[in-house]
């Protein structure tokens, strides 16, 4: 595995913070991570709901752990930011191997920033499409 992407502002981050237990206990890889751009990989393996299908709530883990991380490296040292809001259309099932998810910013603002995340199966098909909003605070 390479090393991930970061900008300078996200290794910062990266040196004082982990990606948080759930998302570990997810699987989630982080590969690329700045306040525009984020990328992580999730197994489905052990995510998976009975029906043996990825679960809803996983892609939104993985949507809240890319758009919240890149929303921390954009309010930077001083600031951190929190979920307000999110929501997920699932369009599709993944059944195995990973999904990676792509967070686009849509807005970085002085106090809220939002996010659009693409979570893709590893043929590259679109299977959930996610959109979190993040308040933006003072230390």
């Amino acid at each position: 595995m390479s090393e991930p992407i970061l900008s300078d502002e996200a290794r910062l981050l990266t040196s004082k913070r982990s990606v948080g237990e759930l998302a570990q206990k997810m699987g989630i890889e982080i590969l690329e991570l700045s306040a525009e751009r984020a990328v992580a990989t999730m197994p489905v393996t052990g995510n998976t709901q009975p029906m043996g299908l990825l679960h809803g709530g996983a892609y939104l883990v993985l949507g809240e752990t890319l758009g919240s991380f890149a929303a921390n490296v954009w309010a930077g040292a001083q600031a951190h930011a929190v979920g307000i809001e999110i929501s997920a259309s699932h369009s599709k099932s993944a059944t195995e191997g990973l999904v990676t998810g792509v967070a686009t910013a849509i807005s970085l603002g002085k106090t809220l920033t939002v996010h659009e995340i693409v979570v893709s199966n590893e043929k590259g098909e679109r299977c959930s499409t996610i959109r979190i909003t993040n308040l933006i605070r003072k230390n």
